[in-house]
């Protein structure tokens, strides 16, 4: 089993990211081509984030919206299959081409750029789907867009989402701040990584933990939440991730590799943010909405996404008792979350 059951009849957890189909070019710090070369990959941040959540939920309970082109790659259509074909809703359109994107390294840098044109999704796309209704919607846009978001998400009947929100990362600029603490009321967990929360406040770069902990506290005292109840998770690569919620002091959930002995673990960071808070929705619907515990399948799901890359790789197995179930990279999910509560004990954490 993927996970305990997840009773309701719709889906545990939604995201409203888009899936691209990335392409690859590499060269050296001088522009020469290396000669290196990549098939095309799975990409998106909304397919890094539904994976974070089916790590934890059966593929019945996760979903996300998929354009597909006239040129949409066989090898995908397999590989996005081996997670569950009942997470993905098609869209498809043969008179255009699947959306498509350029992740072009130079030496260690990576640039990345649209080849053809995004279709964005919204919550309207959602209804008289097997999507609607979602108890988690993640997404990932502006702070203008995420008003709109919560604009249309209020006029849907009986739909009271947990609403994870992703700040772009180009528009976490200090501009964009008054849009941002407008919507804040609407959002139950906000959710930047470190540079961008810095950058949103104006605060000088180059995070500390105590910087991202008074970002926190800044993000709490604009008012999160309809009831002021909602949390900040500040996702903060190898320190871990930073937890503010209202009358609480900042709380860490430290990352699952980290240190000397796991720097071979390291692979490719590309997603780990998006997968991060899918795992944090799967998380707050398996905990009943406790956000610290939620961090904990998040930091787990992330831990995955960096081992390789391109998307982590599910399989089966037979566990001690005879029974067969998933395993990620080859390792049980359950396993990693008990790992890391162990950790965090030992440290006083948790």
């Amino acid at each position: 089993m993927a996970s305990k059951d997840v009773s309701d009849k719709h889906r545990a957890f939604v995201s409203l990211g888009m899936f691209i189909v990335d392409e690859f070019s590499f060269a050296d710090e001088d522009g020469n081509p290396t000669g290196k070369t990549m098939a095309p990959q799975i990409g998106g941040g909304g397919t890094y984030a539904s994976i974070g959540a089916r790590i934890w939920l059966p593929s019945s309970q996760v979903g996300m919206i998929i354009d597909r082109g006239h040129d949409f790659p066989a090898h995908i259509q397999d590989a996005l299959n081996v997670y569950g074909a009942d997470m993905w809703q098609f869209r498809d359109d043969p008179n255009r081409g699947t959306t498509r994107a350029l992740n072009a390294y130079k030496g260690e840098h990576r640039g990345f750029e649209y080849l053809t044109p995004r279709l964005r999704i919204t919550p309207h796309d959602l209804l008289d789907t097997k999507l609607s209704h979602a108890r988690v919607l993640h997404f990932i846009c502006s702070p203008t867009r995420a008003a709109a978001i919560m604009s249309e998400v209020k006029r849907v009947e009986k739909w009271h989402p947990t609403t994870v929100y992703e700040p772009i990362p180009d528009r976490c600029v200090p501009e964009e701040l008054p849009a941002l603490r407008s919507v804040l009321p609407e959002i139950s967990v906000l959710s930047p990584n470190a540079e961008e929360a810095l950058s949103l406040l104006s605060m000088p770069a180059n995070p500390t933990k105590e910087s991202i902990e008074s970002a926190c506290s800044a993000f709490l005292d604009m008012g999160i939440g309809p009831k002021g109840d909602g949390a900040v998770v500040i996702r903060s690569g190898a320190m871990g991730a930073c937890i503010g919620l209202k009358g609480n002091p900042c709380s860490w959930v430290e990352a699952f590799w980290n240190g000397e002995d796991s720097a071979d673990k390291v692979v490719d960071v590309t997603g780990a943010g998006n997968s991060f808070l899918g795992g944090l929705g799967a998380g707050m619907v398996l905990s009943n909405g406790d956000v610290r515990e939620a961090t904990l399948y998040a930091t787990v799901s992330a831990s995955y996404t960096i081992e390789q890359e391109g998307l982590p790789r599910l399989s089966q197995a037979t566990d001690d008792n005879g029974e067969v179930v998933e395993v990620w990279n080859g390792d049980s999910a359950h396993h990693r979350l008990q790992a890391l509560r162990v950790c965090l004990a030992a440290k006083g954490t948790k």
